[in-house]
């Protein structure tokens, strides 16, 4: 939960109640975590992400969630390549 009777960017999206100990709070913001969560639930799904970040490190996760986010934003730009056609595209530079 990010404040008082605010809900974390992912709960907003999912049009949920943010409670104590949401998975999703620390890493997605009320402002703009709701635009960035809502293409990892397109591409990923939020019970297959919740699940995803239960396994990784707390040290991790914060990371994670960030490649999540950059990974399906670039699925969703590039729907065949995602961000592999970015990488290559970087290297023949």
């Amino acid at each position: 939960m990010t404040g008082l009777g605010s809900s974390c960017g992912a709960c907003k999206f999912l049009r949920r109640k943010c409670i104590n100990g949401c998975i999703f709070a620390p890493y997605f913001s009320y402002d703009q975590g709701a635009t960035h969560f809502a293409a990892i639930h397109k591409v990923f799904g939020a019970s297959n992400v919740s699940k995803l970040l239960l396994h990784i490190p707390l040290y991790d996760r914060g990371d994670a969630a960030m490649s999540l986010s950059y990974e399906a934003q670039a699925r969703l730009r590039d729907p065949v390549y995602g961000c592999v056609g970015h990488i290559f595209a970087l290297q023949q530079q």
